[in-house]
């Protein structure tokens, strides 16, 4: 029984939270940038383009998902980090343990509630393209399509884990924001510049070097999609050697899927831990 009456609050919390996401300002503001990505993709004629032998969709879509990675972990983190912060602030833990509402369906309510918000119209504006290609005869890259939206799904949940751990972690909504923001530049500088830096000065062995690289969520989710658009990943030059060696083309999209998600519940579960040991409850 207790544990039906938690995934019922569960629930209900989560739909509080995506309703209360809906009505914020924030939200209109990310649907219409996605939107307008899609719209600007569409206008620029990319599906009628020829890039190293790819036209139509693939084309498109492998282009909307690194302007992708650049926006949505820093919306993702942005929102997340003030919802254990800012309901602290807001007194509303107060309220909460005067009513009949669990710490766990509380926080993993919220977690799911941000996750469906904030990935929405991500999904949806991916899901036009696909739509548009289907009513122009363009053909659809099922497979990659696919894996497209588990490798935004997995980098959503990824930053959504991070923001959450980094929201238990701060006293205050603007620290919070701070530690997210600096957090989102160090992920994305070492993409390639820290690294390449760091192999040059300790003399690293090249294989060392990329798989730290692929450490970072984000870099797991550029060369994924690169894969999935060029196979044999030519633009990586001699990394793609060590890449494909050592995974192979189905085992990296495998780990380029699973490992962001990983890291989201691990910092996530973290979250929740100091949650509870906190003055909380």
């Amino acid at each position: 029984m207790g544990t039906v009456k938690g995934m019922k609050q569960l629930i209900q919390l989560a739909k509080a939270d995506i309703g209360e996401s809906l009505r914020a300002r924030w939200f209109l503001v990310y649907t219409l940038i996605f939107g307008g990505i899609m719209v600007g993709l569409f206008v620029s004629g990319l599906t009628e383009s020829r890039v190293m032998g790819f036209t139509g969709l693939s084309r498109l879509l492998v282009t909307y998902l690194q302007i992708t990675m650049a926006i949505l972990p820093i919306f993702m983190l942005i929102t997340t980090v003030r919802s254990v912060v800012g309901d602290r602030e807001a007194g509303v833990f107060e309220y909460m343990l005067a009513m009949p509402v669990g710490i766990g369906p509380w926080y993993w309510g919220k977690l799911a509630g941000r996750f469906l918000a904030v990935f929405m119209p991500v999904l949806g504006a991916l899901l036009v393209a696909v739509v548009w290609g289907l009513l122009r005869g363009v053909t659809i890259p099922w497979v990659q399509v696919l894996f497209y939206i588990g490798l935004l799904a997995s980098l959503a949940w990824c930053f959504l884990g991070i923001g959450m751990l980094i929201s238990t972690l701060s006293r205050s909504t603007d620290v919070a924001q701070g530690a997210a923001f600096l957090t989102w530049l160090f992920l994305l500088l070492f993409l390639d510049l820290i690294l390449l830096g760091f192999l040059i000065q300790e003399g690293l062995p090249p294989e060392s070097a990329i798989l730290i690289a692929l450490a970072n969520p984000l870099q797991a989710f550029r060369t994924a999609a690169m894969l999935l658009f060029d196979p044999q990943l030519v633009l990586l030059g001699p990394s793609a050697y060590v890449i494909l060696d050592h995974f192979g083309y189905r085992g990296y999209l495998v780990w380029a899927t699973a490992y962001p998600v990983l890291v989201g519940l691990a910092c996530a579960g973290l979250g929740f831990w100091i949650f509870k040991k906190g003055d909380y409850s």
